[in-house]
């Protein structure tokens, strides 16, 4: 176990100095030292040497993938790929190039994050799941494909028809919870339901429909008619046999999403203005803060391999039959 997760970890690595290299070359393909420079200044008429301090104050003064004026292993390292993505290796994200500390921003702006998205992630399980042992105990019937067109409905609606939807209706018509917004303390309930009730009602379509899909297929192997000859009720044999053995699949689709709860909802987060990471990123694209979006790529690209590794993990604990080595 130990050699493999060593091993997954120095796999990571090529991976990740890849994304940075992606990041980095379809955002300067985009913008330019010089124009970047000009946007943070802000002024209609920059002086040239105006924009060459800004860029020497932030690290910007440099080639950006090559320099040929160096010489030996000064031709890459001495260049503005090579200085802003080692750093991140240690989960140094640095200041951003408007002046703020990311790292600290970074921890401000988790737990309004994870404030919406745990819920959502609990509260949607308990539902997605209830709905499907339901719709299953019901398979084949009339209520199975009433449910089934009404999930690929659900799952073909954009999320902005939801969120859209949901403040008009709960904010603007019946004024139950504020419109967008956000507090800090206990306060922060009432901005919070209405992103919680639009993620939950949102994942829906999707989620239950593979829950089901998962019933279904437990529900016709032998050790369930095994449990029918016995004489067990079938709604004795969802829930103790086919929803224990379904459980192997659902545990480690949770395991994988659960480092990138800190991430948060780009759009939701933006709607709702709520402060948290993923509105953080938004900001920092429409601003075009190369600095937080290289942070952001790369802190999604290692909780991604992260969970992946701990679905890996996960698979061994619930599933004897596989080993890991």
């Amino acid at each position: 176990m130990t050699a493999y997760i060593l091993r997954r970890l120095l796999y990571a690595v090529p991976i990740l100095i890849g994304v940075n290299l992606i990041t980095f070359l379809l955002f300067f393909v985009v913008n330019s030292p010089d124009d970047m420079a000009r946007m943070q200044l802000g002024v209609k008429r920059v002086t040239p040497a105006a924009i060459e301090t800004w860029k020497q104050e932030h690290g910007y003064d440099q080639p950006l993938l090559f320099n040929d004026r160096a010489e030996g292993l000064g031709k890459l390292t001495e260049t503005i790929f090579f200085r802003k993505s080692v750093r991140l290796f240690a989960f140094d994200f640095g200041s951003s190039d408007s002046g703020r500390d990311i790292g600290f921003d970074i921890s401000q702006r988790m737990w309004p994050s994870l404030a919406i998205a745990v819920p959502v992630l609990l509260v949607g399980l308990l539902v997605n799941i209830s709905l499907a042992l339901f719709i299953v105990f019901f398979r084949a019937t009339y209520i199975d494909y009433a449910s089934l067109v009404l999930l690929v409905a659900m799952m073909s609606i954009s999320g902005l028809f939801y969120i859209i939807g949901g403040q008009y209706l709960l904010s603007k018509l019946f004024h139950l919870v504020p419109i967008s917004g956000y507090d800090t303390g206990p306060a922060a309930w009432k901005f919070l339901i209405l992103p919680v009730i639009i993620g939950v009602i949102g994942g829906v379509g999707a989620g239950t429909r593979w829950y089901r899909t998962l019933f279904l297929e437990e529900i016709g192997k032998d050790y369930v008619r095994t449990a029918r000859a016995k004489g067990l009720s079938e709604r004795l044999v969802l829930f103790r046999h086919v929803l224990g053995n379904a459980l192997i699949p659902i545990l480690t689709g949770v395991v994988v999403v659960l480092p990138l709860l800190f991430m948060g909802s780009l759009i939701t987060e933006s709607f709702f203005g709520i402060p948290g990471l993923g509105s953080y990123t938004i900001d920092a694209i429409n601003n075009q803060d190369f600095a937080i979006v290289r942070a952001m790529v790369f802190l999604g690209s290692v909780l991604y391999i992260l969970g992946l590794l701990l679905t890996d993990i996960s698979y061994t604990l619930v599933d004897p039959r596989v080993r890991l080595s």
